[in-house]
């Protein structure tokens, strides 16, 4: 698999069409919630499958990127394939790679085969419904050759925009991409050009189109699914929302963070319409409040009273949405100052990430993770420098986690973000569960 990354990310569906029609289609044997959005997509497909999942349905879920294990993007009722069915399914999927590698179609990407890898492995466990999160856009992305039964918009902004485009009109255009005729689709984009994109994309397409809103804002929106939260912290408030079916209310979200409730009420709006009635609201509160998910405000607390957060904000809009919760934290634990462990991919801008999560920060470890498209130390490092004068470049995250922890004061926090990547690199032995605050 790792041996395919040379062939870099081909976006496109005729190459991935062929291959998942060589392996019998397996796409075609199950119910999908299909789910894009450059922020809230991971933790829709993860809430929404849980929640289908204490409904009694077996249910997959397929994640992009994973943070800890290659195997945390395929899922069945929220257990990754196992290695002996990971190292399998590779082994029966080969020879149709290395056959395709001949033909005009060229040569299969590591994610497409990830994403058929993901698609037979639901199809032989026999699931019901699949939540699967695009990979990057949607409209030419591998994961678009499905006929799903529902699709998601969560909220959009600029991100991979040498791919993607450079307005929010454009990038909502990709996404968009995955509507389908007479699918419904559920939407929590609130840029204006945006959503006239996915709006007017809707009806050229016949999706019924419905958006998912904060109580108090469009009032002027008939038929909108809202949510609201409880007063008191709202990136721990419970969740109350109103579909057509029925109000949920009270429900407990583990995961921290204001917009965990949006996503919250974008999962269960899209699972509600797979189900086709009413969500059985003891399941719902179950599913959302045990639900825990890697390299999301994951917090743990060291001794001094030093807490690590791990966060893989990648973009503008993940930092500005983080910096909210990371301000609560202080608050709550005390905290006297952050040390701030960074590393980026390439095509993220480093200045829109670091711009709301600087307050607080004393000094800056700068690192790059083993990855193809890590954006050099050196390069990130003069950005960072130009917010926090105390910057040191780290030859790996390892490194530079363990250099932050060791020098943190009581009642510090280190806050590990900038990718995915740069968090699946913390070493596990400083993520042991027993410290674990969520």
């Amino acid at each position: 698999m790792h041996g395919r990354i040379r062939h870099g990310w081909k976006l496109g569906l005729e190459r991935f069409t062929e291959l998942c029609r060589r392996l019998g289609s397996p796409q075609n044997e199950y119910k999908i919630i299909h789910i894009t959005g450059t922020k809230g997509k991971g933790s829709t497909t993860a809430m929404a499958a849980a929640i289908l999942a204490e409904c009694g349905y077996r249910t997959g879920a397929y994640f992009s990127p994973y943070v800890y294990d290659v195997r945390e993007r395929v899922q069945i009722n929220g257990v990754p394939i196992s290695k002996e069915d990971f190292a399998r399914l590779i082994t029966e999927i080969k020879p149709h790679l290395d056959l395709l590698d001949e033909t005009d179609f060229g040569a299969v990407t590591e994610f497409e085969l990830k994403t058929a890898l993901g698609f037979l492995h639901f199809a032989q466990q026999k699931a019901e419904v699949v939540c699967l999160e695009v990979g990057i856009g949607g409209r030419l992305d591998a994961t678009n050759i499905v006929s799903p039964s529902v699709c998601v918009i969560t909220n959009i902004g600029l991100d991979h925009t040498q791919i993607l485009g450079d307005t929010h009109a454009k990038i909502a255009f990709e996404k968009a991409g995955i509507l389908k005729p007479g699918v419904p689709s559920f939407t929590a984009v609130r840029h204006p050009d945006a959503f006239a994109v996915i709006k007017e994309r809707a009806a050229q397409v016949g999706s019924p189109l419905t958006r998912i809103l904060r109580e108090g804002t469009f009032p002027d929106e008939k038929g909108a699914v809202r949510w609201r939260i409880a007063e008191g912290d709202p990136h721990t408030a419970n969740l109350t929302v109103t579909t057509l079916h029925a109000e949920y209310a009270e429900i407990p979200v583990n995961l921290i963070g204001d917009y965990q409730r949006e996503n919250a009420a974008c999962a269960i709006a899209s699972a509600e319409s797979v189900i086709g009635d009413q969500i059985p609201l003891s399941a719902l509160r179950t599913a959302l409040e045990k639900l825990t998910l890697p390299g999301r405000l994951e917090v743990y607390r060291k001794p001094n009273e030093v807490l690590l957060v791990l966060d893989g904000a990648h973009n503008g809009m993940a930092a500005e949405a983080l910096s909210l919760p990371l301000a609560s934290l202080r608050e709550k634990h005390g905290i006297k100052g952050v040390r701030l462990v960074v590393g980026m991919l390439n095509g993220h801008d480093a200045t829109e990430v670091i711009t709301p999560i600087v307050a607080g920060v004393r000094k800056a470890y700068v690192c790059a993770p083993g990855w193809k498209r890590a954006q050099s130390a050196e390069e990130l490092a003069e950005v960072v420098k130009r917010f926090v004068p105390q910057t040191e470049i780290y030859a790996t995250v390892k490194e530079a986690v363990t250099s932050a922890l060791q020098e943190a004061e009581p009642h510090e926090m280190v806050l590990v973000t900038g990718s995915f990547y740069t968090v699946g690199e913390v070493p596990e032995p400083l993520r042991n569960e027993e410290a674990h605050e969520n």
